[in-house]
């Protein structure tokens, strides 16, 4: 009898410890769970640094909380150096340039397919000076009337080719050359003007709105800078989180979207 009750609590243990076990196992698999559906995908966007206000104060924010999983990186300079960061290894999913060469550059490179590029904006070329002082200057043409001038490097900063055009084809970029200090992305320029580092400026326009430390002197005459201003944006084809890329790019493209990229002075491509 005593072997008999002996044999009936042992069989009682091997079940509690058999549903023990796998209601343990159930346990982690819900957790397991719950921990990927609170995963989030982290693209990185690089775009050119005359759209980082936009982005930063409103669109990435707009994006988000739409998309609850997906969360956004920006990483904001000259379009000619992130052209070279992706090309050395950056691990960019969106890029959005401030000119068409760089985005072409990339396309010719293979990192971009042609067919992803949507030409979103447009933007203008203005002279700004201090907006406290009396500018010596009041158009591009009499530009070397100042005493320091301070421009994007064309080497790597599409606003810096932009001016240079602009002052090729007015003849006196010789000139202006030698009174220029050569900023490192358009920001730079824009805040060595407002601080009055330099006498007068070439920036964007949507930059000059953006900044009360700053006037507009004038804007790029249409027979001095005849390249459009036009801002492409695109995924890249290696992007680690394609599907992710792809919908922040079509959300780029909505006019909730487009509506915040006019509010900040940028035109629409058309």
């Amino acid at each position: 009898m005593k072997k008999k009750f002996l044999a009936v609590l042992l069989a009682g243990a091997m079940v509690l410890g058999v549903t023990a076990c796998g209601s343990s196992k159930d346990s982690s698999k819900s957790t397991t769970e719950a921990v990927k559906k609170e995963e989030t995908t982290t693209i990185t966007l690089a775009a050119a640094a005359s759209l980082e206000k936009c982005y930063t104060e409103k669109l990435i924010l707009m994006f988000e909380k739409e998309n609850k999983g997906i969360k956004i990186e920006g990483s904001y300079d000259s379009s000619g150096k992130l052209q070279s960061q992706i090309e050395n290894g950056m691990t960019a999913d969106v890029f959005m340039s401030a000119a068409t060469e760089q985005m072409n550059n990339l396309v010719k490179g293979k990192y971009i397919s042609k067919g992803d590029v949507v030409e979103l904006l447009e933007n203008k070329v203005v002279l700004i000076a201090p907006k406290k002082g009396d500018a010596k200057v009041s158009s591009f043409k009499d530009i070397t009337k100042a005493d320091t001038i301070a421009l994007g490097d064309p080497k790597s900063v599409p606003a810096g080719q932009y001016a240079q055009e602009i002052f090729t084809n007015l003849k006196n970029w010789n000139d202006v050359k030698k009174k220029a200090s050569f900023g490192t992305n358009v920001t730079e320029v824009l805040n060595w003007v407002a601080k009055g580092s330099a006498s007068c400026g070439v920036v964007y326009a949507t930059d000059a709105t953006s900044n009360k430390d700053v006037k507009v002197l004038a804007e790029a005459p249409a027979d001095a800078l005849k390249t459009p201003v036009v801002y492409p944006v695109a995924a890249l084809k290696k992007s680690k989180n394609k599907d992710a890329a792809d919908k922040f790019v079509k959300f780029l493209q909505s006019e909730k979207a487009l509506k915040v990229f006019r509010s900040y002075g940028f035109t629409i491509n058309k």
